[in-house]
Formats: structure tokens, sequence, C-alpha cells
């Protein structure tokens, strides 16, 4: 059996939780990581998923998010957008973070405080890479 190493693994993440969406599945699983699992917390602290948990597996321990619709079973996260890349890494001072549709999405940043919302950077006056934008 071959394992596929995937070069992008917050990519892999974001599109599997859009691509869910999209089917309206219930969930996306995908292997999990420290960084995974602090993007699900903050997203589900937003309010965009329902839930996550992390089973243990082998070889890699599985993060199981729980998606959340609308009553009228549209997906609530609309846009999920990776800034960053392993190519390109954007970086932001605590005066350049991005409002994300003016306030009503969020923007998920790692500082060197951790990894928080935009919001939540601002309030501390700090910077950091700007991984994805959530709306």
């Amino acid at each position: 059996m071959s394992v596929m190493t995937i070069t992008d693994p917050i990519g892999d993440m974001l599109t599997r939780i859009r691509n869910a969406g999209m089917g309206r599945k219930a969930e996306a699983t995908m292997p999990a990581s420290k960084m995974l699992v602090e993007i699900a917390r903050i997203l589900k602290e937003e309010g965009y998923i329902a839930d996550y948990a992390v089973e243990p597996a082998s070889p890699r321990p599985i993060l199981r998010i729980r998606l959340k619709f609308t009553p009228d079973k549209r997906p609530v996260i609309r846009e999920i957008k990776r800034v960053s890349k392993p190519g390109l890494r954007i970086y932001v001072g605590k005066d350049e973070i991005p409002r994300v549709k003016g306030g009503l999405g969020i923007a998920i940043l790692t500082t060197s405080q951790g990894v928080m919302t935009d919001a939540e950077a601002r309030r501390r006056g700090i910077g950091g890479e700007v991984i994805c934008t959530v709306f």
C-alpha cells in the first residue's frame, strides 16, 4: 500500500471541509496534526462547525469534523480559502491583519502565541502568518 504524502495538509483539510459541505455530508475526516486540530478548535469556537474529535488510529490519528448546516440544509461555511501556501507564505504585521467580508468572516492566523482568529490577534496586537479565511 502506498502512502501519499500531502505537501499542504492545511489546504487538504480546507478542501475536504469544502467538498463535504457541498456534498451535504455530515462530516469530513483527515489525518490529524496539532495545527489542524487548532484550526478545527477555532472553527468550532467561531460557530462554523458543529464539533470535532481526534480518534487514535495507525499510522496517524484521525481528525473528524462534524459540519454544521443552516435550517435550509446549506453549509454554514460558505467560503473557506487558503491564504498562505507552502509556495508563497503570507505574513502580516499587527496593523495589516485582513478583515474578512467587512468583519463578517474570520481569518485564522498562526502567531508566536499560537493559532488564533484575526480579532484575537488584533486584540493582542500581534501579527503572524495568515493561514486561511472563513466566511
